[in-house]
């Protein structure tokens, strides 16, 4: 058998796999592609339910892109209504400057602009630090840390370490500057869309 046959027929065979491979990987996909999706709306309108005042609408059908001064990118903001008269609203947020990576939080708003509540959605952070941001900034025992019923426009929702009033997760300072920065992000993007309902 010649070299060039050799070579041929372990092409012919990579490329046989190779399509094969493809193929499944596809089929693969078409069919986990629907139940993620819905697993992922179902998690994303359980943690608005979490974090927003009481409402009678229905938020994600009412969703609207806003896209916040001076940021890369729009949020997603999810009014809350009660009798057709805005209440709140959860805002889905996120931060790029985790510990290790992205992460994504569903906070949630009160009409005044206090915040409600928050989930957090997705991130990458180390278990026993950075994972602490679950519940760490909702601690109803330390004023420092608890972010529940403040307004991000009259705290500074800044680390302690960095002069501002929140304490940040013991060893995991980036992972709360994250934290905050994705609140603050979210913040704006309520406030303004509060005020372009008032117009």
């Amino acid at each position: 058998m010649k070299k060039g046959d050799s070579l041929l027929k372990m092409v012919i065979s990579l490329g046989v796999i190779t399509c094969i491979s493809a193929a499944l990987l596809a089929w693969v996909y078409s069919i986990t592609a629907d139940p993620i999706k819905q697993a992922e709306r179902e998690k994303q309108a359980e943690a608005i339910k979490a974090v927003t005042p009481v409402y009678d609408n229905d938020p994600i059908a009412e969703e609207d892109d806003v896209m916040p001064v001076g940021e890369p990118a729009p949020l997603a903001v999810f009014p809350a209504r009660r009798n057709g008269n805005l209440v709140g609203a959860a805002v889905e947020s996120y931060s790029s400057d985790g510990f290790s990576g992205e992460i994504s939080v569903m906070y949630g708003f009160d009409i005044n602009g206090n915040v409600t509540g928050y989930e957090v959605l997705n991130h990458t952070e180390t278990p026993g630090l950075g994972d602490k941001m679950d519940e760490w900034f909702r601690d109803s025992l330390s004023t420092q840390r608890n972010i529940i019923g403040k307004d991000p426009a009259k705290t500074d929702m800044k680390v302690s370490k960095d002069g501002g009033d929140i304490d940040g997760i013991t060893a995991a300072t980036i992972t709360s500057r994250a934290f905050l920065d994705a609140l603050r992000r979210a913040h704006n993007a309520f406030i303004q869309y509060r005020d372009s309902e008032k117009r």
